[in-house]
């Protein structure tokens, strides 16, 4: 199937997800919002933020002004882990939503395992799910471990886990797995926060497909199956990021990339959360 921006993938409870959107951690009160509604301007219908990052008010705020409508626009929202816990996790979906100023979220995720109660976070999640609060639940930052415990206690499935996933951390066994499990693997940091841009392979493919170093690792995790959210304040760059449409990596390219493989890490490392 050809790739383009309003493409969505089906995630395990029928509900559509956009393949593509924007990140928003590190984006400040104001500059978030002005970064959202250049998203929407350049075609993203995907958001996504969190409590911890502090700008859920901006996010809800450019939906309002952006005049799409919408059921068209998909946001995802998290819970911190000074929230796990049922109760806890009740009332901080319910701190977002009003944040937000949205009747509904499309997909909230745990955003970290620690904490110690994730059980009972996971089940005010599915009690979020099933009275319509949200239309998809999730994790994030969740390892192979931490997903099988869930697997074997939960009523529902989660429908995303979000990770860092690019080239130098390219974490086959985990996308195998959430694969198998039908649970879609969704990429924060694709662009390792920059650190990596410069790098000779990226910048020579780049030449060789006439794209941006940028440009090749966010079709890199697409066509891997998984969702990118890119995050960018600037609009020239929220642009760029958006125009990976109209080529293909060939195979031999994919390989190369997965190849890079270094358990490179630009964010959080969760693999040492029991």
């Amino acid at each position: 199937m050809k790739l383009n921006i309003g493409t969505r993938a089906k995630l395990n409870n029928g509900v559509e997800m956009p393949i593509l959107g924007l990140g928003t951690w590190r984006l400040s009160s104001g500059e978030a919002r002005e970064a959202v509604l250049h998203a929407f301007e350049a075609g993203y219908r995907l958001i996504d933020t969190a409590k911890l990052y502090g700008n859920e008010k901006d996010v809800g705020q450019a939906v309002k002004e952006s005049g799409l409508p919408r059921e068209e626009i998909f946001i995802t929202t998290k819970l911190w882990q000074e929230d796990h816990g049922y109760e806890n996790a009740l009332r901080a979906f319910e701190h977002s939503l009003r944040a937000l100023g949205l009747g509904y979220i499309d997909l909230y995720l745990i955003h970290w395992p620690g904490g110690g109660k994730r059980a009972a976070t996971w089940k005010a999640m599915e009690n979020l799910l099933a009275n319509g609060k949200c239309r998809a639940i999730g994790v994030s930052n969740y390892t192979i471990t931490h997903l099988k415990e869930l697997l074997e206690n939960c009523e529902v499935v989660p429908a995303v886990n979000q990770v860092e996933f690019h080239p130098w951390l390219f974490q086959r066994d985990l996308l195998d797995f959430c694969l198998e499990n039908d649970i879609r693997l969704e990429a924060y940091s694709p662009l390792t926060h920059g650190k990596r841009l410069n790098d000779p392979e990226p910048v020579r493919l780049g030449k060789k497909y006439h794209k941006s170093p940028a440009q090749i690792l966010i079709r890199w995790g697409l066509q891997h199956k998984v969702v990118e959210i890119p995050k960018s304040s600037k609009r020239e760059r929220i642009f760029e990021n958006a125009d990976i449409f109209d080529f293909d990596i060939h195979e031999e390219d994919m390989l190369f990339l997965d190849d890079m493989h270094e358990k490179l890490r630009s964010s959080w490392d969760p693999s040492q959360v029991p």
